[in-house]
């Protein structure tokens, strides 16, 4: 797999990078024809401080900010972003916060849910989503779903990589966009033109990474 990656860097900041193949790939919700791998950005200091800068840069003079919601392994990028927020800048809306990161657990019945001990950091918080990737956005609507069930209010949305600019009407800022990968595409299970084409899945790919079948 790793001779197939390919370097690709942000047109926002080229300092931030991720690595690209292409291929036929299966996600939780959708099939994609590019595999865009975030462990270096999610799991590196340097990366992960550069990626939370960029992203930070978009909410310091725009939300000021209580909670961020961290989703797909994002929490050290989102502990970065804490920091700048609430410590760089003191013009910025979210300077002097204690901005809580917390990540939700999956239930038996794929609920995102929040543990007693951990609404007080969400019920009438002003929250931020983070994640690494948005595809069809079904993941972050459950997600703002559940933030608003336990009482908090969504400010914002942010990814490393995001194939849509809204969901459920709040912006998303993200570093990489279709822009930066032109022919990404996505396509449910049943309207797949791989599939039509006969082209065999190659991996399923989450959050966590790349599997391959």
């Amino acid at each position: 797999m790793d001779e197939r990656l390919v370097d690709l860097r942000s047109s926002k900041n080229r300092e931030a990078r991720i690595k690209i193949m292409q291929g036929h790939f299966a996600t939780q919700n959708s099939h994609i024809n590019t595999y865009i791998d975030m462990s270096t950005v999610k799991c590196r200091q340097n990366n992960a401080l550069v990626s939370a800068k960029a992203l930070a840069d978009e909410y310091m003079l725009t939300l000021s900010l209580d909670t961020i919601v961290c989703l797909d392994e994002t929490e050290v990028i989102g502990a970065f972003m804490a920091d700048e927020l609430s410590h760089s800048y003191k013009s910025g809306l979210s300077y002097g916060n204690n901005i809580s990161v917390i990540t939700p657990e999956v239930n038996s019945m794929g609920q995102m849910i929040f543990r007693d001990n951990k609404i007080r950091m969400v019920d009438g918080m002003k929250v931020l989503i983070l994640t690494d990737s948005i595809t069809s956005g079904k993941t972050i609507r459950q997600a703002i779903d559940s933030v608003i069930y336990y009482g908090g209010q969504v400010f914002g949305i942010a990814a490393i990589f995001s194939a849509v600019t809204k969901c459920a009407g709040i912006e998303v800022k993200s570093i990489f966009s279709v822009s930066d990968i032109p022919n990404y595409g996505y396509y449910s299970r049943d309207n797949c033109p791989m599939c039509a084409a006969g082209q065999k899945l190659e991996a399923l790919v989450n959050g966590f990474g790349y599997s391959k079948l």
